[in-house]
């Protein structure tokens, strides 16, 4: 039975789960990951078959502009070796009643679905959209979800009811997105765990039918939208507000603690598997002469952890995670912001992954990617569009007023236009996005007749945007200041120490 197409959203819920409970959901979820493995492994050596097969590949020679001989070659191809969905989850029901373990533990829905994950995870590679599939590790493995609402893994009368096993979740009465999940159709549940400070914390997330519930501050406006995205910061102009916003505002790196815990981790390792590595050894530093730690060696090695090293891990971890919540719920706040002034967004294509090998910690700390596929996301789904016009076509970065196209340096952040307008580069992209159409070409006659009334919104912009980062200035000064005043007081009290047992040890 196919999945129905209609809109859907998702209501999490935090479980009650008790020491038995666990015991069977761990027991459950090693049964399906075992499954899951079975038919992933099946699904690539057919899928090998059918690649490397003579019909396979005298289909790829067909053009495109034969779809009909082309597609129906490709069907036989995939018909000569059983490489379907339908195929891969017979092959599923077939290994859970031979391991009659794993069909006790799944039922027959459940199956269906890993089947089907594992049919999904073979396609991408067959189409290119991925170099190799992974098998799932036990802490890999971390969600099962069921086909429908009927039977198997489904919510019933505020539970989640999976055979005998009976799980209560938290309910926050009090709090309207819950209470609008709970009481939309649903399409089918989904059971996950998460790691917490090392310990496990069980979830069920609601697949419901509809529209999510809208918060009033929240509301989405029709207008259009132009973007510029950078890698800290996201300039946008509509058609009665402008801004600059920065993405992951007063989120901390929390770098010197990373980068301690490392050096810990890393101390453990080395003290714990002295054999693993190669022996310390008498470097150069410039002038200096100075002992360096040896490389680890090369090949595969047996490496035993500590306990303060799974610790140090688990504090690291979960470090991490809270960064990562923090950056993406600040993150969700600008794309409502962004919603606020129109759902029809234009913007340049650029690569997010591309940025990532020059700007690697920028990139990990600001998440722009995550605000650019959510932009989307909540655009379309409100009924708008998010265009991406090409970058070499329009250059908008060169492009001024009167039609000349001057490069600039990257460094240079104020746009000096050949007309005498000055204005922050990133919102003058952002206002010229507006005027780029379907076929990728800037409407520069209506950026010229709409500039004198754009003009002030996009000088409050920029006003603000200045006024942020000197308060933002401001306070790391003062932290810096506070923290030396600490170190200074820290100071004076070691001389004093030092001076009074001198004065002691005179004396006596």
């Amino acid at each position: 039975m196919p999945r129905s197409k209609t809109t859907s959203f998702i209501t999490e819920l935090p479980l009650k789960v008790d020491s038995y409970s666990e015991s069977e959901l761990l027991s459950r979820f090693q049964a399906a990951r075992q499954l899951y493995n079975a038919c992933l492994s099946e699904a690539i050596v057919r899928m090998n078959l059918v690649r490397h097969s003579e019909i396979y590949q005298s289909a790829r020679k067909i053009t495109k502009e034969q779809k009909k001989k082309r597609s129906d070659a490709f069907t036989q191809a995939r018909k000569n070796y059983r490489y379907s969905d339908y195929e891969i989850q017979a092959y599923a029901t077939i290994v859970s009643n031979k391991s009659k373990w794993i069909a006790d533990k799944i039922d027959s829905n459940t199956q269906q679905t890993l089947a089907t994950r594992a049919f999904r995870a073979s396609e991408r590679v067959l189409f290119g959209n991925a170099k190799n599939v992974r098998y799932k590790a036990p802490k890999r493995f971390r969600s099962i979800e069921g086909k429908t609402n009927k039977q198997g893994l489904r919510w019933k009368d505020n539970q989640l009811v999976w055979g005998k096993l009976k799980l209560n979740p938290i309910i926050d009465e009090h709090n309207p997105v819950i209470q609008h999940g709970l009481k939309s159709p649903i399409k089918y549940v989904r059971l996950l765990w998460q790691e917490l400070n090392g310990q496990k914390r069980w979830y069920v997330q609601l697949v419901n039918e509809g529209v999510p519930y809208q918060k009033e501050k929240n509301y989405v406006s029709d207008g259009i939208i132009g973007l510029d995205l950078n890698i800290c910061n996201i300039a946008f102009v509509g058609d009665r507000q402008a801004g600059l916003l920065p993405f992951a505002d007063k989120v901390p790196s929390y770098e010197r603690e990373i980068k301690a815990l490392q050096r810990q981790m890393q101390r453990r390792m080395r003290g714990t598997n002295p054999e693993n590595y190669e022996p310390d050894f008498i470097g150069k530093v410039g002038r200096k002469v100075v002992a360096k730690k040896g490389k680890p060696k090369k090949g595969k090695q047996k490496w035993n952890k500590s306990k303060s090293y799974i610790k140090a891990a688990i504090k690291k971890r979960e470090i991490e995670r809270k960064k990562v919540a923090y950056a993406k719920s600040q993150n969700r706040k600008i794309v409502n912001e962004i919603l606020r002034y129109g759902k029809h967004i234009k913007t340049e294509n650029v690569s997010v992954k591309g940025w990532q090998k020059r700007y690697g910690k920028a990139i990990s700390a600001k998440y722009p990617g995550f605000v650019q596929s959510e932009l989307k996301r909540k655009a379309e789904s409100a009924g708008g569009s998010f265009i991406k016009f090409s970058t070499q076509k329009t250059a908008l970065d060169q492009i001024h007023l009167n039609g000349q196209r001057i490069k600039k340096y990257l460094s240079q952040r104020v746009h000096f236009d050949q007309t005498g307008i000055v204005m922050q580069r990133d919102l003058f992209i952002a206002y010229l996005s507006r005027f780029v159409n379907d076929e990728d070409n800037l409407l520069l006659h209506l950026a010229q007749s709409e500039w004198e009334r754009a003009e002030p919104l996009l000088m409050q912009a920029w006003k603000e945007f200045q006024t942020n980062c000197e308060r933002v200035s401001e306070s790391e000064s003062r932290l810096s200041h506070s923290s030396l005043e600490q170190f200074c007081m820290k100071l004076r009290t070691v001389n004093q120490i030092a001076m009074d047992e001198r004065k002691v040890n005179f004396n006596s």
